[in-house]
C-alpha cells in the first residue's frame, strides 16, 4: 500500500519538474521500401483518463486541449500532463494525456519506465488491468490513487476492413514485424487491432525502438 504526505511529495514533483523532461507522445515514420501505406510510430509513455478524474486532477469541468493530432482520426496527444508518482515517491513527470477520455483510467509505461517508478508491470492490451498495479497521479488541481492500471501496452497493429484483407488476419490475430536497420531485428506477435474506421498503423514503445534504432531503420515490413 502506498502512502504518502502531500506536502512532501509536492516539494519532490517542483524539483523534479525543473529537471526532468518528459518524452513526446510518439514519432512516426514512412522507411523506404516500407510501403506509403505502413506507418510505424513510437508510442511514448502516456496516460488515459476518464472525465471524472480528468475533472479531479484539472479542476471541474476541465476539457481536454488537443496539443498534436495522432495519426488516427480523431485521436490527439493533449496538452494536458502529470505527474505518476510510484512507491516511495519515486515520480515521473509531464506523462502526457491523450485524448478523448475514455471509461477506464490508465498509464502506459515501457518496462524502463517502470523500474524507475519502482513497479513491475504486466503487459497487457489497452483496459486489460488484470493483476497491474496502481499509482498516484498528481495535476494542478488535486491528486488521485489509480488502485490498478499501470501497464506495459503490448506492441500492435491499427487495421481497418483493407489492411485485414490485405495481410489475411482479423480482430485479435498476430503479425510480426522486421526492421531493418543498423540494429535489424524481427518484432513478433504484434497484436492485431482492427477497426472499422483504423489506418494501418504499427505501436512500438520506447525500448523497443531503441532496441532497434528506430532512428535509423530503412525498412519496415509485416508479415505472419
Amino acid at each position: 500500500m502506498i502512502t504518502l504526505d502531500r506536502g512532501a511529495v509536492e516539494r519532490i514533483v517542483r524539483d523534479a519538474l525543473t529537471k526532468h523532461m518528459g518524452l513526446p507522445h510518439a514519432r512516426s515514420r514512412k522507411a523506404p521500401g516500407s510501403g506509403s501505406e505502413l506507418v510505424v510510430n513510437i508510442s511514448a509513455r502516456h496516460g488515459h483518463v476518464t472525465q471524472a478524474d480528468l475533472e479531479r486532477l484539472f479542476g471541474k469541468g476541465h476539457q481536454l486541449t488537443p496539443f498534436k493530432w495522432l495519426y488516427q482520426d480523431g485521436f490527439f496527444a493533449a496538452e494536458e500532463t502529470v505527474t505518476v508518482i510510484g512507491p516511495r515517491q519515486r515520480i515521473i513527470p509531464n506523462v502526457r494525456i491523450l485524448g478523448p477520455c475514455r471509461d477506464h483510467s490508465q498509464i502506459e509505461l515501457a518496462f524502463t519506465d517502470a523500474v524507475a517508478l519502482g513497479l513491475d508491470i504486466p503487459v497487457r492490451k489497452s483496459g486489460d488491468h488484470r493483476d497491474s498495479p496502481g499509482c498516484w497521479l498528481m495535476g494542478p488541481a488535486g491528486m488521485i490513487r489509480l488502485e490498478r492500471g499501470v501497464i506495459r501496452h503490448e506492441r500492435h497493429v491499427h487495421m481497418g476492413p483493407d489492411g485485414c484483407q490485405q495481410f489475411g488476419v482479423k480482430d485479435g490475430d498476430r503479425l510480426h514485424l522486421r526492421v531493418k536497420s543498423d540494429c535489424s531485428a524481427v518484432l513478433e506477435d504484434l497484436l492485431v487491432r482492427f477497426a472499422p474506421a483504423s489506418k494501418l498503423e504499427v505501436h512500438i514503445d520506447t525500448d523497443e525502438g531503441n532496441a532497434v534504432n528506430y532512428p535509423r531503420a530503412t525498412k519496415f515490413e509485416l508479415f505472419k
